[in-house]
């Protein structure tokens, strides 16, 4: 007789919670220690991971595909960011582009959400050179308090689903309670005399975003019929899926501030 897969229980993914929440306030601790080139190097290898991630879910016949996409990501990055050249970011197409060339299958997926994976690390390393550390801590928070009140508030209240085709657990109540944690880690930079209120009203948009690449990241992992998009954190999946959400976040702070000025946190004058 075959056993029957055992239910998860209403909190049954709160570890893997945790363990994103955990990861992400390490990230902020790299962060605050090293900074600067270490920051960026970081960026660098999770970027290579993703892409790798990535490869492994859209195409999974070739894995020295994903090796070799994950390496010249990674390597195209840390070109980019360590030798400054008339072509800007522009190389950061690169590796996208060969993967569509490469992949035998699912190559429009590769393509755009490996272009959202290189410009989310870009955008990343371009703020902390522009704004310190404030304005990744902020980000990190508003993406940390978003998904921790969406899914305490989601799991106990319930009620209509978000987007129930592409991530069936999602809720609205969980949706709208996330902007509001997102809103109240804005104030809290505000409060500390980092940015105006301005930031607090960008702050829920910016989590909207994150939960966005959230969803994106389920939709890539539903089409290719996976639960996770790796195993490299056992028993909790893989890179992407810890950073979905700060992907999408991102890429909203790199689209909003090409058409208007943010009221992102700063570093004190002189601290």
């Amino acid at each position: 007789m075959s056993r029957r897969p055992k239910r998860q229980g209403r909190w049954g993914d709160l570890p893997k919670r945790l363990i994103s929440a955990v990861i992400m306030l390490a990230v902020a601790a790299f962060e605050l220690w090293f900074g600067g080139p270490f920051f960026a190097l970081l960026v660098v290898v999770l970027t290579g991971l993703m892409i790798w991630e990535l490869a492994r879910m859209t195409d999974a016949r070739r894995p020295a595909v994903w090796v070799g996409l994950g390496i010249f990501a990674a390597a195209v990055m840390f070109g980019v960011l360590a030798v400054p050249v008339p072509l800007g970011p522009l190389p950061l197409l690169l590796p996208p582009v060969l993967g569509f060339a490469l992949m035998g299958q699912n190559r429009r997926v590769f393509l755009f959400y490996g272009l959202a994976i290189v410009a989310a690390g870009h955008t990343l390393v371009g703020l902390r050179e522009q704004g310190g550390s404030p304005v990744i801590l902020w980000l990190i928070a508003v993406v940390v308090a978003s998904d921790v009140m969406g899914y305490f508030v989601g799991r106990r209240f319930g009620g209509p689903k978000f987007w129930p085709r592409i991530s069936p657990n999602k809720t609205w109540s969980g949706t709208v309670a996330g902007w509001f944690g997102a809103g109240f880690a804005g104030a809290l930079f505000v409060l500390d005399g980092r940015a105006g209120w301005g930031l607090v009203a960008l702050s829920p948009l910016i989590a909207l975003a994150g939960q966005m690449g959230d969803i994106a990241e389920s939709w890539v992992k539903r089409r290719a019929g996976v639960k996770d998009a790796s195993t490299l954190i056992p028993g909790h999946g893989g890179v992407l899926d810890r950073f979905d959400a700060l992907i999408g976040a991102a890429l909203a702070v790199l689209v909003l501030s090409l058409l208007l000025p943010l009221p992102l946190p700063l570093p004190r004058p002189g601290g």
